[in-house]
């Protein structure tokens, strides 16, 4: 038998079945760098295909369970359990799992929105820090090279003091009724009882606000947020604009939507400072663009030797060879190893000021969804998200 500071991490998956992307991601980036295996799983309500899947992946038949239930009470008693579970399912079935797991003490991998209200997402960061498991929610965004490069400048004064900020996540995928022609995701996207009604704010939203935050290091203090639905007959909000207040008193804009015809990810970010700007867009990643007071315009490129240590450490190959989505979602889960690993090992956390995602972003993004509903619901008023807790902050600063 291997050592335990040198064996793979043990990873179990709820949902993610077959003809689910969002799973076969999180399952190809964890095999990425070779950290983890996984080892247990509940892929789907469907026994017989759950067992198929599990099969398929390797899986042996009495670590492919019936239900979350089961697992999170095996997977705890056993020596070699699992050290992680990420869960892939639907919305409104977030919280009920996660909670099993982390209960038992068994770290956990959450999707977006972690759930579907605050007092929720709130006693999951409790759970999880009073039981020593750790919570992470796949903003896979900053996992870019270039992203986390892109925040270094920031914290570093490079554009001065940040004037304005825009983010959009502007998809298309959804600019026509797919929920009425059988197309799993939008069915369950567009039903208000499994995504809820804003749910272009809980999907796409999340992610911008998210990618807004790391960069920038700003929260809002409040916002103004106005829901549209621009498919007809549609049963959810697929459109969102949403004016904000950052910290200090900095303005910002959001825009989500599902229904941006032609639009294909959509993902953009610029943010303005007194002696300079950056741009970024996920359909380019592997650049940054630059300009300074006078215009001058400036592309850095992943993997130059100049970029900051930040952006360095996510670079899998050399200059010149763009990477893309799956490398980036391993980088999540690189930084997820590292911080398992020293868990499970008694070895010191590691420190950076630039990392995953946790638990406290992902309430923070339940807070997000929650204040511009409320505002939206209040003919756009100012609505203040609630207490702000920075990434990385302890949950005594939270407040939570």
């Amino acid at each position: 038998m291997s050592e335990p500071r040198t064996r793979r991490l043990s990873a179990g998956m709820v949902g993610g079945g077959a003809g689910a992307d969002i799973g076969k991601t999180h399952r190809y980036a964890m095999r990425l760098d070779d950290q983890f295996e996984l080892t247990s799983g509940v892929f789907g309500r469907d026994r017989g295909r759950s067992l198929a899947l599990a099969a398929e992946l390797g899986i042996s038949e009495d670590r492919a369970y019936r239900d979350y239930a089961e697992m999170a009470a095996a997977e705890a008693a056993r020596p070699d359990g699992a050290d992680v579970v990420v869960v892939a399912t639907p919305n409104d079935s977030h919280f009920e799992i996660a909670r099993s797991f982390l209960e038992a003490g068994i770290s956990v991998v959450c999707e977006k929105p972690l759930t579907q209200a605050s007092d929720t997402a709130a006693e999951l960061v409790r759970l999880a820090d009073g039981n020593g498991a750790f919570l992470a929610v796949p903003h896979c965004y900053p996992a870019y090279a270039m992203v986390r490069h892109a925040a270094r400048m920031v914290r570093d004064g490079e554009l001065g003091t940040v004037t304005f900020a825009d983010v959009e996540h502007a998809s298309g995928w959804a600019s026509s009724p797919l929920e009425l022609q059988g197309h799993k995701q939008a069915r369950w996207r567009t039903d208000p009882g499994v995504a809820g009604f804003p749910s272009v704010v809980g999907d796409l939203g999340t992610h911008a606000y998210h990618l807004l935050r790391y960069i920038t290091g700003l929260d809002a203090d409040r916002l103004s947020g106005r829901l549209s639905t621009l498919v007809p007959g549609r049963r959810v909000f697929d459109h969102a604009t949403v004016e904000m207040e950052l910290t200090g008193g900095v303005p910002a804009r959001l825009w989500a939507s599902m229904a941006a015809t032609g639009h294909n990810h959509g993902l953009r970010i610029r943010v303005f400072g007194d002696k300079g700007s950056l741009e970024w867009q996920h359909e380019d990643p592997h650049h940054l663009t630059v300009r300074d007071l006078d215009g001058a315009t400036t592309v850095l490129t992943h993997g130059l030797g100049t970029l900051s240590e930040d952006a360095t450490r996510l670079t899998r190959v050399g200059l010149g060879h763009p990477e893309g989505f799956l490398e980036a979602f391993a980088n999540f889960y690189r930084d997820l190893a590292d911080e398992l690993r020293a868990r499970r090992d008694g070895t010191p956390l590691p420190s950076r000021e630039l990392t995953i995602a946790t638990g406290r972003d992902g309430l923070i993004g339940v807070r997000f969804v929650e204040a511009v509903a409320a505002s939206h619901h209040g003919d756009s008023a100012w609505v203040s998200p609630g207490a702000s807790i920075q990434p990385g902050a302890s949950s005594q600063k939270a407040g939570i």
